[in-house]
């Protein structure tokens, strides 16, 4: 079983940059299809961008298109969230995932595992 870990999150001022890291151990994800996710208090959790296992094809929600891009690097084991031009309402716990599956997910319940989150927290 995966084991994923968020880490690059923080207090960053509006208009600001953050690139978001998620760590793969136990087992190799490139095979997986992964997306990053986000959660504010009191709402959903959203999905925000996803890559394919080779990185060949990705996804970005409406809210983050054209300012976040996802990337991946398999032989690090590690996917990224290069978060620009960022927001107040980009204030949030970001979270990685993983699924068995090379295709990528729109679907929060496509994914079968799950890191532990990052706090991202934008300024006005």
């Amino acid at each position: 079983q995966v084991q994923l870990v968020e880490s690059g999150g923080g207090l960053v001022q509006a208009g600001g940059s953050l690139r978001l890291s998620c760590a793969a151990s136990r087992r190799t994800i490139s095979r997986s299809a992964m997306g990053w996710f986000r959660q504010a208090p009191g709402k959903e959790r959203d999905i925000l961008a996803a890559i394919s296992s080779r990185g060949f094809s990705t996804y970005y929600a409406d809210s983050v298109k054209g300012r976040f891009t996802i990337s991946r690097d398999n032989a690090m084991n590690t996917v990224y969230l290069q978060m620009n031009s960022l927001k107040p309402e980009d204030t949030a716990v970001y979270y990685c995932a993983a699924r068995d599956s090379v295709y990528i997910s729109h679907a929060r319940d496509g994914y079968e595992y799950w890191g532990q989150g990052t706090q991202v927290t934008v300024s006005s």
